[in-house]
């Protein structure tokens, strides 16, 4: 599951993030699903007051379509007993006896989001005739849908006529709540008992990577992240996304062409004798560099593109897919084996690519031409993402 060859080719210019989603700034998107399942739930009860009001026009839209009044503060502590119990649906409480307080009910935080299925586009059979300005009448396009069934997320693929550009786009719904559980799973032998029920709700860790989302979820921060930036500016930019393979390792590199590492040499110590990186030294002393398991994000310095921790501390996912012989197929203008996995795919067709090593792996894996994958729809206590957006030009 490594391949050790570099990436070579053109890439364009992108912006990425200095550092991994942090716990902090995935949380506002975790308390956003919150707030509009909140807000949604309140319209749906009859509180019109929680409905976007238009002027001059009435809003005709059902209660489970109308817009939100995102200037209504939510009344989470109201004593009105109607709202009491709409909103008391989103929390469980914990049986912990003294300090039995409300938890928030991951089950519920659903968020749905579509995206294009290009690939569908692009079959020869679907190939849209400018002439006659349609489709061919035998065009069909394969496109994932979601609903919820007695709370429960229902994924399906499905076939359909391709009669306009809705045909081809796919929908998801997902559970945004990082997976908190992982932590023992992936390490049963060990006491990580603290760092399961603390590491993304209590505030010390806020400036830490977030961990335990899968590729989907980071898909869905993505698209949330774009939607919130549209929002707030008036002319709006490329959307934020996960890089691509070649995009990562090109950033990763920092401008040194074949460094092996971030920092452009041939060791993961510096002169002083001190690690470069958080990562697994020697045999498993892991605190050598100070870090048991992960740290807050910019611990150590930058690499030449001022971007840190890309080797080590969590590995990252990328929107690459996997496949062994990939590079025999790549285009050398922005290269990258992209394929959208349906639901109804094996699951050898749902890995991605991940790359920059973590915590809990040895310096090999820290290497910029080095890579590994993980099925799109699992979670690690090792894995985060970081966004990037394509330039926009001059």
């Amino acid at each position: 599951a490594v391949n050790e060859k570099s990436i070579n080719g053109t890439v364009d210019a992108f912006w990425m993030d200095e550092t991994e989603i942090t716990n902090d700034k995935y949380k506002q998107f975790v308390y956003y699903v919150r707030d509009s399942i909140a807000l949604r739930s309140l319209v749906i009860a009859g509180k019109d007051e929680f409905r976007q009001k238009f002027k001059n026009q009435s809003d005709d839209a059902s209660p489970e379509n109308a817009r939100l009044n995102w200037k209504m503060k939510i009344p989470w502590n109201s004593k009105d007993e109607e709202v009491k119990t709409v909103l008391a649906s989103l929390y469980y409480q914990s049986d912990n006896g003294l300090n039995a307080k409300r938890q928030i009910d991951p089950g519920k935080l659903q968020y749905k989001y579509e995206w294009i299925n290009y690939d569908q586009a692009a079959l020869p059979g679907n190939k849209y005739n400018v002439n006659t300005g349609a489709y061919p009448a035998s065009a069909k396009v394969r496109v994932d849908t979601s609903y919820v069934e007695n709370g429960v997320i229902v994924n399906k693929t499905i076939t359909r006529k391709l009669t306009t550009r809705r045909d081809l786009i796919s929908m998801r719904i997902v559970n945004v709540y990082p997976d908190t559980i992982m932590w023992l799973r992936d390490f049963q032998y060990s006491y990580n008992d603290p760092k399961m029920h603390m590491y993304f709700s209590h505030p010390g860790f806020s400036k830490y990577p977030v961990v335990g989302v899968t590729w989907e979820q980071a898909q869905a921060f993505s698209q949330w992240r774009t939607r919130l930036f549209n929002n707030v500016n008036t002319i709006g930019g490329q959307d934020y996304r996960l890089p691509t393979e070649a995009e990562w390792e090109y950033a990763a590199r920092g401008g040194r062409k074949m460094a092996l590492y971030p920092w452009g040499g041939n060791y993961v110590r510096d002169k002083k004798g001190c690690y470069l990186a958080n990562f697994k030294p020697m045999r498993g002393s892991y605190t050598d560099d100070m870090g048991a398991t992960t740290m807050k994000v910019a611990s150590y310095p930058p690499n030449n593109y001022g971007l840190y921790d890309m080797a080590g501390n969590v590995a990252e996912w990328t929107s690459s897919a996997y496949d062994g012989s990939s590079s025999l197929v790549v285009s050398d203008m922005n290269p990258s084996f992209q394929y959208n996995a349906k639901n109804s795919d094996p699951d050898v067709l749902k890995r991605k690519i991940i790359k920059g090593g973590s915590w809990k792996d040895i310096a090999y894996y820290l290497q910029c031409g080095v890579k590994t994958y993980e099925y799109q729809n699992e979670s690690r206590p090792y894995i985060g993402f970081r966004c990037v957006r394509s330039y926009n030009g001059e």
